[in-house]
């Protein structure tokens, strides 16, 4: 099943809009990771991908299904 995790779920400085999925969790949480470091300005290190794991939801993010639909 797709997974997904939505910056809009989280408060941020930036108020970041951000939704990112994919089909495997693996290449989800390298999407995450990346995204983390480049705009939020996080270290990547195995606290960083263990936290972010930890926020992945199954499906789509809410805007992407209503486009689906």
């Amino acid at each position: 099943m797709r997974k997904y995790i939505d910056c809009r779920e989280y408060p941020s400085e930036m108020n970041c809009t951000v939704a990112l999925s994919a089909d495997s969790e693996e290449e989800l949480l390298e999407a995450a990771v990346q995204h983390a470091c480049a705009t939020h300005g996080h270290t990547d290190s195995p606290e960083l991908r263990e936290s972010i794991r930890t926020l992945f939801k199954e499906g789509l993010p809410p805007q992407e299904q209503r486009k689906a639909a």
